[in-house]
């Protein structure tokens, strides 16, 4: 295991080029971000259980060509947990006032995980925000989140850990109130090696640093009251996704084999103008283990 990890600070040092890590208020919470680069605005959120920092591989090489801001979600990282407001509506407001509490009309968003989410609903109760929109892996939620099997689905015999797929088990466990936080105390390492492992193509490619980072962010109750937060809104995300226009502004999907038709079919129904591509050789973290060829996809369609 390495030393300590870094503060955001000490961590956004630590990137090529001229990246600082900031605070804003915003929508009644205290969001945390690092910025850097210079051009049109390029917002990136993350999702669970890591923290902006999921982006350093590709925020480098962004930042030539875009200001970059990278952003710890509400609950996330360096930024505030208060005790609601993590229905992903609401987290999209939370976004869109940082992006006009940093002096832009709108930007781009990349999103990953439940970054996705929160991105999609930014274009969603947004749409004047919002430039183009590329989602990670992941849709928002829909109807479908209702009907994730309870079972694992694996022939007899069979391991369900390396048949195709994923078997979501931790959206459950997610919903429990008050248990996580004590089952998980001064475990989490253990709890997020376990969801890398099951969901990365090659382990290398979060490092041991990552690791250490993501498990420091989720070590308090706080921390993951407020990460499990973000699953316990799920249902409230799909019934105001029920209320939700197709969203206009481009789309473009990135996934790993696993998701690749549920994002396909996701986007090319709740998007007017949505293209989906494949990231070959990944699992779900898609920046840390294909960090040239996501960034080649963005670049190309956000130019």
């Amino acid at each position: 295991m390495t030393d300590a990890p870094l503060t955001d600070r000490d961590l956004a040092a630590f990137l090529e080029g001229d990246f600082t890590s900031a605070h804003a208020d915003v929508n009644g919470t205290r969001l945390h971000y690092v910025a850097g680069g210079e051009g049109e605005p390029l917002v990136l959120l993350g999702g669970w259980p890591q923290t902006w920092w999921q982006f350093h591989k590709i925020m480098p090489e962004l930042a030539r060509h875009y200001r970059v801001i990278a952003v710890d979600l509400r609950g996330m990282g360096g930024s505030a947990k208060p005790p609601s407001g993590y229905d992903k509506k609401t987290m999209a407001r939370d976004i869109h006032e940082l992006i006009r509490h940093l002096g832009h009309d709108s930007a781009h968003l990349v999103g990953h995980d439940i970054g996705a989410m929160v991105a999609y609903a930014v274009a969603a109760n947004h749409p004047e925000t919002t430039r183009k929109v590329a989602l990670l892996d992941v849709a928002h939620p829909d109807q479908n989140f209702l009907e994730i099997p309870m079972l694992p689905t694996a022939e007899p015999g069979t391991d369900w850990e390396t048949g195709p797929g994923y078997y979501l088990w931790w959206f459950a466990f997610n919903q429990v109130k008050g248990l996580p936080e004590q089952l998980l105390d001064g475990r989490v390492g253990v709890f997020n090696d376990w969801l890398f492992g099951y969901m990365l193509k090659d382990q290398s490619s979060i490092d041991e640093r990552s690791r250490a980072v993501y498990a420091a962010a989720y070590s308090t109750p706080d921390a993951l009251r407020a990460g499990n937060a973000w699953y316990q809104a799920f249902r409230q995300d799909i019934a105001d996704f029920a209320t939700y226009e197709p969203v206009r502004a481009p789309l473009l999907g990135l996934a790993g084999e696993a998701n690749l038709d549920y994002l396909r079919e996701s986007l090319t129904r709740h998007g007017t103008d949505a293209a989906v591509r494949a990231v070959p050789d990944a699992g779900h973290y898609l920046p840390e283990e294909q960090p040239e060829l996501v960034t080649k996809d963005l670049m190309e369609f956000f130019a």
